[in-house]
């Protein structure tokens, strides 16, 4: 699924680049225990989490997340923005929690990292 289609989805917000919406998704995770996101490293997925910190940013790095999409309406920091686009890392900021930003995206397909619907 296109970075585009799940940003409508989500009635989310692109925070930090111009263009990027074309990128393919097909996995996505949720947590914001950071621990959790390295405990299942997955190129190319997407996060959604409540935590708009530089240390989200890093930890999204590592486990290869394509992008981030922040819940109930969260905005980061301007250094946080500064960072993510150095990385190449899309931030998003979605008005809804975390629960039916997941359930919006399983509706339309996307699996889990452990890729079971």
């Amino acid at each position: 699924m296109k970075l585009s289609e799940i940003a409508s989805e989500l009635d989310a917000t692109l925070l930090n680049a111009e263009d990027g919406l074309d990128g393919e998704i097909t996995r996505c995770g949720a947590s914001d225990l950071m621990s959790d996101v390295l405990a299942r490293p997955a190129d190319g997925t997407l996060l959604m989490t409540g935590l708009t910190t530089i240390q989200t940013i890093r930890t999204a790095k590592i486990a290869g997340v394509v992008a981030v999409v922040f819940v109930r309406g969260k905005r980061p920091a301007p250094e946080v923005l500064t960072v993510a686009k150095a990385e190449g890392i899309l931030l998003f900021s979605s008005p809804y929690s975390m629960f039916v930003c997941c359930g919006r995206l399983h509706a339309l397909g996307l699996t889990g990292l452990d890729g079971h619907r």
